[in-house]
């Protein structure tokens, strides 16, 4: 098994998050098909979600971790909160509200870890 990590940066915000996942990526995913740059794409666009609503709604980000892990990209986002995400009923009035759907769908597997000091998102991305 080969492993592929970004640095675990603790104060970082969204686009540092993109560039780290970005490296992961290319590192492990060194052919540059059509496949290949929709998983990037996809896996940015998590990243943003997650590292977003973390510093939006979670008392900002505390921890960041993204790695290739037995044939997928972990993407891994603490914030200060202890609520776990939920779906949120569209209004056409206000901005926003996608996000942990976008995350559901993009991802094969999202985890919620929630300890006293706030929680952990993990993302599993299958690579292509």
């Amino acid at each position: 098994m080969t492993t592929h990590t970004a640095p675990e940066i603790k104060e970082m915000g969204c686009h540092d998050a993109r560039t780290e996942v970005r490296a992961v990526v290319e590192t492990a995913c060194r052919l540059r098909s059509d496949q290949t740059r929709r998983f990037r794409e996809d896996a940015l666009l998590v990243t943003s979600e997650l590292t977003s609503n973390a510093i939006l709604h979670g008392g900002g980000l505390t921890r960041f971790n993204a790695r290739i892990e037995d044939g997928s990209l972990l993407v891994q986002v603490s914030d200060r909160s202890m609520t776990a995400p939920h779906l949120v009923r569209h209004n056409p009035g206000l901005p926003g509200g996608f996000g942990w759907m976008i995350t559901q769908r993009l991802a094969s597997h999202v985890s919620v870890d929630i300890q006293p000091d706030g929680k952990t998102i993990t993302a599993v991305l299958a690579l292509p």
